[in-house]
């Protein structure tokens, strides 16, 4: 099954109301004891990533026939597809206009023409790189950041796209080390723990985070056809 050279879903395009994403599996649980707090020990692998897409809107000719090379693609859970997820608004990064800008567009070519269509390249304003090598499973990583527009805190989306096992999602739990500025070197604790090993200056992404995903086996995507063309869909996908 490969990883690598796959499609990416077009969120944007199906414009989700609501998109739940989750680790599950990431423990396993020991037997009850009389207090009725079982005990739970957490799992190397780290569980699977979920996500669902919530109240897709469809309405245009072109999202039924997305939707349905969506369904004859993934329908089976055989195949793969990279699956985003949605940090705009909440992660950390520049305010442009008032809005969170997760990427600069209209950049022009060197000698300042964009293409025949009027529109220009597009770069990450947030990004990273891998400062330590790190092996498979481990769950502290190292990382030296640009662009960030506030400080890593809580928790925040980052993907990194693995030579053998494509993108790979991650979050961390904890900041274990921060530079004294906004940007440099941070050690985190993740999770989950890395699905492959990753050597020194590894780019690590900010700006839509995502996975390789396939549909879960109780899962199909229906074709669906309405009066006036206007339906919402829910979509469901678990890493691959």
């Amino acid at each position: 099954m490969a990883f690598i050279g796959l499609p990416t879903v077009d969120i944007d395009f199906l414009a989700p109301e609501r998109v739940p994403v989750d680790v599950r599996g990431a423990a396993l649980e020991g037997g009850r004891p009389i207090a009725g707090e079982p005990a739970a020990s957490e799992l190397s692998g780290g569980g699977l990533i979920s996500a669902s897409y919530e109240s897709c809107r469809i309405t245009t000719e072109e999202q039924h026939e997305y939707v349905n090379m969506l369904s004859a693609r993934l329908n089976g859970s055989f195949r793969l597809i990279n699956v985003p997820i949605p940090t705009d608004w909440w992660g950390p990064f520049p305010k442009i206009g008032g809005l969170s800008a997760p990427y600069l567009t209209g950049i022009p070519h060197s000698d300042g023409g964009l293409f025949s269509d009027g529109a220009g390249y597009s770069q990450a304003t947030v990004w990273g790189e891998v400062s330590t090598d790190a092996s498979l499973n481990a769950g502290v990583l190292s990382l030296t950041t640009t662009g960030l527009s506030r400080r890593l805190r809580h928790s925040d989306w980052f993907s990194i796209y693995h030579p053998t096992k494509g993108w790979r999602a991650y979050r961390y739990w904890e900041v274990i080390s921060a530079p004294s500025s906004t940007n440099g070197t941070y050690t985190l604790a993740i999770n989950p723990p890395l699905r492959e090993a990753v050597t020194a200056e590894t780019r690590v992404e900010f700006a839509r985070p995502r996975f390789v995903g396939r549909f879960p086996a109780d899962f199909t995507l229906p074709s669906v056809t309405e009066a006036f063309f206007s339906i919402k869909q829910d979509m469901r996908f678990v890493e691959a």
